[in-house]
This record gives C-alpha cells, structure tokens and sequence, in this order.
C-alpha cells in the first residue's frame, strides 16, 4: 500500500475552506477527513454542495454519518464518544463496503482495537503546530518497534496514520517508521498557500 497523505479539515467555520479543499483535490489529495464538531447536519451538507461530486468519494466524515450514504462519501470516523453508542453496530453493517477510521493516543489502545477500523489515526506523534502545547508523548523508534511487531503477524497488519506536527521536515521520517500515511491539519491550513503546502509534503514522500 502506498504512503499515505490525508488532510483533516479546521474544525471552525472558514468560508473559504471547501474552495480551497477542492483545489488540493485538483492536485492530488487522495482523502480528507471533514472534521466540524458542533455542526448540524444541514451546516455539513452545506460544506458538501460545495465540494464538486467528483470528490465526495474522497471524504471522510467525522459526524453524522448518514451523509456518507447519501452523498456516496469515502467513509467515516469514529469519534470517541459514537465508538460507545449502541446504535453504532447496525450504522457501521450500513456502511459496508466504505471505510471506518478512528482516533487513538495510545500504542496500548491501537493494539487493543485496530482489528475494528480500516485505519487508526495515532497522535499526537509530533508537538502539535494547530494545537498550542498539545505535546508529543511518543518516541518514534517506539513506534516503529510496534510497528514492525504487527506488520511481522500473519494476521491483520493495522493502518496506522501519524497526526500531530507533520511537516516537510519529518514526513519522510514517518514513512520510514512504518506508518501506513501521515494526517496533516496545521501544516496545510496555517500556510499562506495550501496548495504550495501540500505539494511541498508531496515531495518528500517517497
């Protein structure tokens, strides 16, 4: 499976965002995760008419899920408290055939629960450059250990995505530990040029 880059959307309202979203698809983003906590579902359905529909089976929701079936999206994230919630079994049988993704900030939790999901963001894997002092905990030659420990096992290998302070700099460090991709938020959004961003990152994938 080739490396991965995923781009997770702000969570505030920018009215500029879903233009520039359907630019970096122009350019080559493969997944973005539409990620608006507190929005209803007409505010996010609003954002989809927006993003052409050659792109939706690019987007991954992280509420209200309904809208992966209605629009033909990509799948969606689970978030903490909706990975509890009893109706999720019958939504996920729903939803077959798209992908279902989580959130952990764990090696402990990735080991526990990767069967379940497609692919598991793992973070803050960096210090965080969209979240002021949201700091790593990890060391990345621990990571890769537990990488490699899984990917040796004849069974289920996890996709696991590095989020938290992805940039040019380190990206390629990430795919050399193992990581299946990498989610970027800050280092896209806080560029004055998204797309030069994006393309800058894409570089240093090999």
């Amino acid at each position: 499976m080739p490396f991965a880059l995923l781009i997770v959307t702000q969570p505030e309202r920018i009215a500029a965002e879903p233009g520039l979203l359907a630019r970096l698809f122009e350019h080559g983003l493969t997944v973005a995760h539409l990620r608006k906590p507190g929005w209803s579902m007409a505010e996010m359905e609003g954002y989809l008419h927006q993003i052409p529909p050659q792109y939706h089976a690019r987007l991954v929701v992280h509420s209200h899920y309904a809208l992966a079936l209605r629009y033909n999206l990509r799948g969606i994230h689970l978030t903490e408290q909706s990975r509890r919630h009893p109706q999720t079994p019958a939504l996920l049988r729903k939803l077959r055939g798209r992908s279902v993704s989580a959130s952990f900030h764990s090696l402990t939790e990735v080991a526990q629960h990767r069967r379940r999901y497609h692919y598991v963001f793992l973070s803050p894997l960096f210090d965080s450059t969209s979240k002021a002092g949201y700091r790593s905990n990890f060391r990345l030659e621990e990571v890769q250990r537990a990488i490699h420990q899984w990917q040796r096992r004849s069974s289920y290998v996890p996709q696991v995505v590095a989020l938290g302070g992805v940039t040019p700099a380190n990206i390629s460090q990430v795919q050399q530990a193992g990581f299946a991709g990498a989610a970027v938020l800050g280092g896209i959004w806080q560029h004055p040029d998204p797309v030069a961003a994006l393309r800058r990152l894409q570089s240093e994938i090999r």
